[in-house]
């Protein structure tokens, strides 16, 4: 069976932390492998974690950028990911991981669609793994500090 590792900080709201916290226990219940880390993990816990996943699912339905998804990446995990704000951006799909496009009026069909993109890497480990190391190249290559200054730079004397 697939382990699942649930990574999360705090939730927003104490609404929002009941509702987690049943989903989470009727997942539990209906099968093994779940684990939950619900505090926040030294950087350095998380890149391990990262770095011995087969995949990493972002299932945001807003999200400006998505630090997080660099981070997987720049572990050479797979991205799963809505295909959302500027994640997009960030996740070339079919390259660096897989995007599924999320409409609010279709939850159902998000959910489904996510969880089949997650079971594709499952079947195929060796996609996955490209995907994750196409993923590290990207996010050294277009994400790292000197790249984004350089970016920054180029922009400002465009305007110039």
């Amino acid at each position: 069976a697939v382990q699942i590792v649930l990574l999360a900080g705090a939730a927003d709201t104490p609404e929002l932390k009941a509702e987690t916290d049943d989903l989470i226990a009727a997942l539990q219940g209906a099968r093994d492998g779940v684990i939950v880390v619900s505090e926040m993990l030294p950087r350095e816990s998380v890149r391990q974690v990262l770095s011995h996943a087969l995949a990493f699912l972002c299932p945001s339905v807003y999200e400006p950028l998505g630090i997080v998804n660099l981070e997987a990446m720049a572990c050479e995990t797979a991205v799963v990911a809505s295909a959302v704000g500027g994640i997009p951006e960030v996740v070339a799909d079919g390259e660096t991981g897989l995007l599924v496009p999320y409409s609010p009026g279709d939850t159902a069909r998000f959910e489904s669609e996510l969880a089949a993109r997650v079971n594709e890497l499952v079947r195929d480990p060796g996609f996955a793994r490209r995907l994750g190391e196409a993923g590290r190249v990207r996010a050294v290559a277009r994400f790292d500090w000197a790249s984004l200054a350089s970016e920054t730079v180029d922009l400002y004397r465009s305007l110039l």
